[in-house]
């Protein structure tokens, strides 16, 4: 409570018998501008839109309170989680045990691995990581794919990018060898036409799964409890399958 609506209430300005409103609790949620189909920038509205986005908003609905999301990147949200600038975290963020450390996550709501990307002009069918022994390959900074990759040992280098666009961009240049990203992210964006010289490698196979939830401060266990009974509501009454279907995910 503020000092002057302390002193305004002690000094008698309210009318007896009549109690202010109180207002409806705003939560700060991160996410990215970049992850179609789970978030992204919508240039048209300048707004974060996507899987995850719609996702919370449903649960605050369920919940009863409202949230606000702002656009980080990827590799800075754990850190504004914890330092208080972001009240939850709504992104296409893996259920990690070294991320458990320092964050809580709500229970999973989606389960997919990575996509190997290579070059159009790069035919061969990769199906593991042996495949491209001594290859640079690049991924995202701050992404669960990172340390997987360094502590292979195979690769010749391991070229780390701030967004996946970057990462994109690379492949479609033939300035990288081969990159690793979400799967279902990096199949909607080639779908989008934006860079025609890169492709998704159908016959690998991920090693890398995972789940992604909803982070939240490990001081907010009220808010976890919260956000999973609105989960479970919107699970059992469908309304998370309409959300995945909307985004092309099943």
């Amino acid at each position: 409570m503020s000092m002057l609506a302390g002193s305004a209430m002690a000094a008698g300005v309210l009318p007896s018998g009549i109690v202010p409103a109180q207002a409806q609790s705003v939560l700060k949620v991160g996410s990215t501008p970049t992850g179609m189909p789970f978030t992204f920038l919508d240039t048209k509205t300048n707004t974060i839109e996507g899987v995850m986005v719609d996702l919370i908003k449903a649960i605050a609905a369920a919940a009863d309170f409202k949230v606000e999301v702002e656009g980080m990147q990827f590799s800075t949200l754990i850190a504004s989680l914890t330092s208080n600038k972001i009240d939850m975290v709504a992104a296409a963020m893996y259920i990690t045990a070294p991320r458990k450390e320092v964050i809580d996550f709500s229970d999973p709501i989606y389960t997919y691995g990575e996509g190997l990307l290579v070059p159009t002009s790069d035919t061969k069918d990769y199906v593991s990581f042996a495949d491209m022994k001594g290859y640079t390959v690049g991924a995202q900074i701050g992404t669960a794919y990172v340390d997987v990759l360094q502590k292979t040992g195979l690769f010749g280098e391991v070229k780390l990018y701030k967004t996946s666009p970057d990462i994109l961009a690379d492949v479609n240049a033939g300035r990288v060898q081969a990159a690793f990203a979400d799967a279902p992210i990096m199949a909607y964006t080639l779908k989008q036409g934006q860079f025609p010289n890169v492709r998704l490698v159908k016959s690998y196979k991920p090693t890398i799964t995972g789940s992604v939830g909803i982070g939240i401060r490990k001081t907010d266990g009220e808010l976890l409890k919260k956000v999973n009974t609105a989960l479970a509501k919107l699970k059992a009454d469908g309304s998370v399958d309409k959300i995945l279907a909307k985004w092309g995910l099943e």
